[in-house]
């Protein structure tokens, strides 16, 4: 009972955060910590990503916007670009030799170098940006609305959309985004939800319950939420952290269970 609980609480906080669905019918699992690594507690993370051994990092903010690449095992920023001050970077992704990053409200988006950093194009589109992700033939891209949009990879014009549902109702706010073992992951902001999602009809499969990292427990503001997910898929490993986290995690994850309605 005390565990079903404890799920009817978490999917009440996320059914207040978005949109008030009904969603306690979905599986919920939650995470153990494997282990625990330094991250940058001044790092407004808004993407993650675990490419070839390495790590790589997009923060946000105005006058504190990056890339990044970080080395795991102790937290330390191995090399770093700054984007221009006024603007605030969003999510990040890799498509071959580079880099592709977005900005929240300013409509630019930037390919870098992916071993040197150097700025090889900037473009323009239409909405906001706020995670990036990739599924092998086209970028996937949130913008704060309940929709995927799935772009070409060279032009980052739109091929396809998919409206994001959990149980039939529209799930907008997805703040990072992670391609994982065929599915779109992605940090619902101001939960402590990852949603599981099917990209080819945007229903949510499933929920990731963060409330067991002690971070969810002790934010040191109201922007330390979640939001970072990096799965190694050679290694089958995922990592976890978030906005202004001291730590970014290693994680299993635990049996699914249904919450009760």
């Amino acid at each position: 009972m005390l565990v079903r609980l404890r799920i009817a609480g978490f999917l009440a906080a996320v059914l207040a955060a978005a949109n008030s669905a009904a969603w306690a019918a979905l599986p919920v699992q939650g995470v153990e910590v494997k282990a625990a690594y330094p991250h940058d507690p001044r790092a407004y993370t808004q993407g993650l990503l675990y490419l070839d051994g390495q790590l790589y990092e997009s923060t946000g903010l105005e006058g504190r916007s990056t890339i990044r690449r970080v080395r795991l095992s102790d937290g330390a920023v191995l090399q770093s670009k700054a984007l221009s001050p006024e603007l605030f970077g969003e999510g990040m992704v890799n498509w071959g030799g580079e880099l592709i990053s977005v900005t929240w409200q300013d409509g630019v988006g930037f390919r870098w170098d992916l071993k040197t950093f150097a700025l090889r194009k900037t473009f323009a589109y239409p909405g906001e940006g706020w995670a990036l992700t990739q599924d092998g033939k086209n970028l996937i891209l949130s913008d704060g609305t309940p929709n995927l949009r799935f772009l070409d990879p060279k032009t980052f014009k739109e091929v396809r959309r998919v409206r994001i549902t959990a149980e039939g109702r529209p799930l907008a706010n997805l703040n990072e985004i992670e391609w994982v073992k065929g599915e779109v992951w992605g940090n619902v902001w101001q939960t402590n939800a990852i949603a599981r999602i099917d990209p080819r009809t945007g229903a949510v499969k499933g929920w990731i319950d963060l409330s067991a990292l002690p971070e969810t427990g002790r934010k040191p503001n109201v922007d330390a939420v979640p939001n970072g997910i990096a799965y190694d898929a050679q290694g089958d490993r995922l990592f976890l952290t978030g906005k202004l986290w001291p730590r970014l995690y290693e994680v299993r994850l635990t049996p699914p269970r249904t919450a009760a309605r």
